[in-house]
């Protein structure tokens, strides 16, 4: 398990806690399940004064407490549920910011979906190359088909609906990114005079086309191709196997 938590561990600290719980609900809610009688006869020793007929189950007490007990299961599941789903989005942050470039900061790493990797908030592409040697972009993701998962948790999110492809760059550059549609091709260009700096967060820019990409190149400075690249999240029966496997 250890490879899986090792990049992000902030909520992974509730665990031991969820699994106190949990041991709890299910030291009760099983026994329960396959015999009522036991956990109402284990209850009757901790009463000093138990009142006549108070431990003595009819059938429709067995029912209740029968459904009581499956619900307080289902509770625990949804617990351990909820605490894995926190940490399958966290990783999943991280791990996508990483395939695009993104540093490693422990300040980073709090909340990747929040510091990590966001939807672009000042840059969306548009507009005209102004400088004569322009810097490369150098990867690129196409949304088709399934598309990205990690867009749904990222802070300032773009639509699916309004989108073809999206580019990762370090959020301070992601203004002067500029992607040119042609009939034969597609450029994105850093336009700038230095190369855009490394840093600690990635800004996902939605790039939506007038056309198709079809068979089209998606090319940076000097027509060179960019590297299309598709990161998401781990699925859920991936993120288990990982889990139970410790892969």
């Amino acid at each position: 398990m250890a490879p899986y938590l090792a990049a992000v561990r902030n909520y992974w600290a509730l665990l031991p806690a969820i699994a106190v719980c949990v041991v709890l609900i299910l030291l009760y809610a099983v026994p329960t399940l396959i015999n009522p009688r036991w956990t109402s006869t284990a209850l009757g020793l901790f009463q000093q004064h138990p009142e006549d007929g108070e431990t003595r189950l009819t059938p429709k007490r067995i029912k209740s407490r029968r459904m009581l007990a499956g619900l307080m299961v289902l509770a625990a599941l949804a617990l351990v549920g909820f605490n894995v789903s926190l940490n399958r989005e966290s990783n999943g942050c991280y791990q996508v910011a990483q395939a695009w470039g993104a540093g490693d900061s422990e300040e980073s790493r709090s909340d990747p979906c929040i510091h990590m990797l966001y939807g672009s908030f000042i840059g969306d592409g548009s507009g005209d190359v102004t400088e004569e040697n322009p810097q490369p972009v150098t990867q690129y993701q196409v949304v088709e088909g399934n598309k990205p998962k990690y867009l749904r948790w990222i802070q300032n999110r773009p639509s699916y609906d309004d989108l073809d492809l999206v580019i990762g760059v370090v959020g301070t550059c992601s203004l002067d990114v500029k992607v040119v549609e042609y009939d034969e091709k597609i450029m994105a260009v850093y336009d700038a005079t230095e190369p855009c700096q490394p840093g600690d967060d990635v800004s996902i820019l939605s790039i939506k086309l007038k056309k198709p990409l079809g068979d089209r190149p998606v090319v940076t400075v000097d027509d060179k191709p960019m590297q299309k690249i598709n990161p998401d999240m781990d699925s859920w029966p991936t993120v288990l196997k990982k889990l139970v496997t410790g892969g």
